[in-house]
């Protein structure tokens, strides 16, 4: 992961790359969408059955460490967490907001694509003022399935060390 961290040029003409961009921000409109209306079961949709999804501080992925604050390996394990948290939530009631940054497309293989976009997620407590509540790098692997992309791999990369206790949310 560290050397994901680090600039790489992309290798996609740009002609490609804007037309990958726009697929990856459809993408990213119907995935935050889902998250931002608390439809959390429907999460597990977005993900290959084989997917990787990880939720790892900066100072981790710097020093290439394997742990996240949560790891799921396969769409059993996201559904399983998707159902947890809709199910067992344990915290205040509140609204959360993706605000994402421009995706850049680094490389697109035969079935793959990889990208990286910056993430802002808002949270507002019911009784409560607006916040960042994270901040970071969503670090990609697309597959196609169909006309569809899905995650096959999704590190998201924070900038703090100190988190909210509602971070069990799906980001």
């Amino acid at each position: 992961m560290k050397e994901q961290l680090a600039y790489t040029r992309s290798v996609v003409l740009p002609r490609r790359a804007a037309e990958l961009r726009a697929e990856i921000d459809s993408f990213h409109v119907e995935y935050c969408a889902v998250l931002d209306a608390n439809d959390v079961e429907r999460w597990p949709e977005f993900f290959s059955k084989e997917a990787k999804y990880r939720i790892t501080s900066r100072q981790n992925a710097l020093l290439n460490m394997p742990v996240g604050l949560v790891y799921c390996e396969g769409l059993d394990m996201i559904t399983d967490r998707a159902l947890a948290v809709a199910h067992s939530q344990m915290f205040a009631p509140r609204h959360m907001l993706h605000v994402l940054g421009i995706t850049r497309v680094l490389q697109e293989t035969s079935n793959t694509i990889s990208s990286q976009t910056p993430f802002i997620l808002m949270q507002t407590l019911v009784e409560g003022p607006s916040t960042v509540h994270l901040a970071g790098i969503y670090h990609d692997r697309f597959v196609r399935e169909g006309e569809r992309l899905l995650i096959a791999s999704r590190e998201v990369v924070h900038d703090t060390e100190i988190l909210d206790t509602a971070l069990a949310y799906p980001v």
